[in-house]
């Protein structure tokens, strides 16, 4: 009796070219690009700024993006339900752009990947980073809705320079006033990055920190985080200080104002990453000087 045939699958079941480029759109709307590159970008200039040459820079740049992309796409799976109950459009997931099994999946995999390259650096650079990735997970996941929303930002940022640091020979701890910069800066950057969000996160019961104190005082917050951070990382290193650096602290001192004075809106965020790349400038020029 001659074989049966397998029926072919129908057509449908297989994915179209614009089914799957709409995924991968939609996938990398779902990681929070601007602040995953933004916080990319730092770490590269710091691993410039510390000496860890082509091959540690590029390690670098990769485990901290593979670390960034699993902490963004952990994000929007997280908030699904309240991104839906808000009505909230402009996010993939929430909009239907990508599935919700496709952004865990990449989740995962992205932080399967972040993991051996994270050791490559060394086990005392790969433990650190990894606990700054587990620290932004556990606020993805638990903390964005208590008061302590603010510690895994500072938590996060403060641990990046020590990533960079610990890999290179000897495996050196950065200096004090870097991983103190750093810390304000990440939790300045948390107050300031919900502040566009802050009605609806009420709504949805997110009561982290910022919404706990109103928009208008968590704006205040913002700024001064920002100018306090500017302010460790400008006077910090030793030798005399740069006119970029009082012009810096200037621009943090702007900056700080706009954002105390605008808490609506995406502008406030985006005025605290373009002072974090002024100050990541400001390091790689003190630090190979």
């Amino acid at each position: 009796m001659p074989a049966r045939l397998a029926s072919p699958r129908p057509a449908a079941a297989f994915p179209s070219a614009a089914g799957r480029l709409r995924t991968v759109l939609g996938l990398l709307a779902a990681c929070h690009p601007v602040p995953a590159a933004a916080v990319t970008l730092l770490a590269a200039a710091l691993a410039v700024a510390v000496g860890r040459g082509p091959s540690g820079t590029a390690l670098t740049v990769a485990a901290v993006a593979a670390g960034q992309l699993s902490v963004g796409w952990c994000n929007d799976r997280a908030d699904l339900r309240r991104d839906l109950a808000a009505g909230r459009r402009d996010k993939p997931l929430a909009a239907g752009t990508v599935s919700p099994a496709a952004v865990a999946g990449a989740a995962g995999l992205a932080l399967l990947c972040c993991v051996p390259l994270s050791l490559a650096a060394g086990r005392a650079a790969g433990a650190v980073h990894l606990a700054a990735v587990a620290a932004a997970w556990a606020y993805n996941l638990r903390l964005k809705a208590t008061a302590v929303s603010w510690v895994p930002y500072a938590v996060a940022f403060g641990l990046l320079p020590a990533f960079v640091t610990l890999g290179l020979p000897g495996a050196p701890w950065p200096p004090a006033w870097l991983t103190a910069g750093a810390a304000l800066l990440g939790a300045g950057a948390h107050f300031a990055n919900v502040l566009p969000d802050i009605d609806d996160d009420l709504a949805t019961g997110i009561t982290g920190l910022p919404q706990r104190l109103g928009a208008r005082r968590a704006a205040v917050v913002a700024g001064l985080l920002v100018l306090a951070s500017t302010a460790v990382l400008v006077a910090g290193p030793p030798g005399r200080m740069t006119a970029y650096g009082w012009g810096l602290l200037g621009g943090a001192a702007v900056t700080a104002l706009l954002v105390s004075s605008r808490p609506a809106g995406r502008l406030p965020f985006l005025a605290v990453l373009a002072l974090a790349g002024a100050d990541a400038v400001l390091l790689v020029v003190r630090m190979r000087g």
